[in-house]
């Protein structure tokens, strides 16, 4: 716990508007319909707060329904919206609003040397029983200050996928 707060006091600070470049992007097949996606993050000394905005084409007329059809769709484990993060390195327990109603989430931040690590669980009631998704993220600030590159490794009940995302400060 002190190590990660030790961490933080060094000030790395992963505050700001960012903006997906999505050319320097490896995005998985889960995610190849996104245009475009902005994080604006703050931070505090204890707390790392993080909204997402993602703009999605619409898909081709043709294109099979999210999830293959299965009830609950394809888009399990993420989304838009609010996450905060407690920079103390212990695990806070909340509630999403998802399609299915408020979902627990269980949350942790903590650091390893230069890069900042985020996950993100939830295990509810779907339509089929229970379902388990994760998210795990490694943060990397360039040297600069200006890019961000993020890897994320999602895990549902349809498989892991995994997606390098780079960033531009705006």
């Amino acid at each position: 716990c002190l190590f990660s707060m030790a961490a933080f006091d060094q000030k790395t600070s992963y505050a700001g508007t960012w903006t997906l470049d999505t050319s320097k992007s490896k995005l998985d097949d889960r995610m190849r319909n996104v245009e475009s996606m902005t994080m604006t993050v703050e931070q505090t000394e204890m707390e790392l707060t993080v909204t997402t905005a993602t703009k999605r084409a619409a898909p081709p007329a043709d294109a099979p329904p999210p999830g293959g059809g299965r009830p609950g769709g394809g888009r399990m484990g993420g989304g838009d919206g609010k996450t905060v993060y407690a920079l103390d390195g212990k695990e806070t327990k909340t509630e999403i609003e998802g399609r299915m109603g408020k979902m627990p989430v269980t949350l942790k931040a903590k650091t390893e040397g230069s890069k900042l690590m985020l996950s993100r669980s939830s295990t509810f009631n779907g339509p089929n029983g229970e379902i388990t998704t994760s998210t795990k993220e490694t943060w990397e600030l360039g040297a600069d200050g200006k890019t961000l590159t993020v890897n994320r490794v999602q895990t549902t009940p349809m498989g892991n996928a995994s997606s390098t995302m780079v960033f531009t400060k705006t």
